[in-house]
């Protein structure tokens, strides 16, 4: 008699744990192996900066894998980011600012149409 209230308490305390892990959202799931697509790599680092990834490019980083390096374009910023992706962590190698990818120079100016030359 004495070890069903002790069973019955451990029960009743573990009731509590179990429900708040089963309502807990994984936010960052993680595949197994590493980033296959251009749209994983985009995603992951849009997550990282808050901007809007242009284009994205597979590159050579330390081991067979490789890495995925990301433009950024950063609205109301007047710069963007170059990320380096690692396809084995899914995490941001490292991170770079760079002019706003997709815009025009400031060298290049206005553009002009010269009309009835060919």
């Amino acid at each position: 008699m004495r070890f069903r209230p002790l069973a019955l308490g451990a029960a009743l305390a573990l009731i509590p744990v179990l429900v708040l892990s089963a309502g807990t959202p994984k936010s960052r799931k993680h595949s197994g192996g590493p980033v296959k697509s251009a749209g994983e790599a985009k995603a992951i680092a849009e997550r990282e900066t808050g901007g809007k990834a242009v284009h994205a490019r597979r590159i050579p980083l330390n081991g067979a894998s490789g890495g995925w390096e990301v433009d950024l374009r950063m609205p109301n910023e007047d710069r963007g980011w170059r990320c380096i992706i690692d396809s084995d962590t899914h995490m941001v190698h490292s991170k770079a600012r760079i002019d706003q990818p997709g815009a025009r120079s400031k060298a290049d100016g206005p553009v002009r149409m010269v009309k009835g030359s060919r």
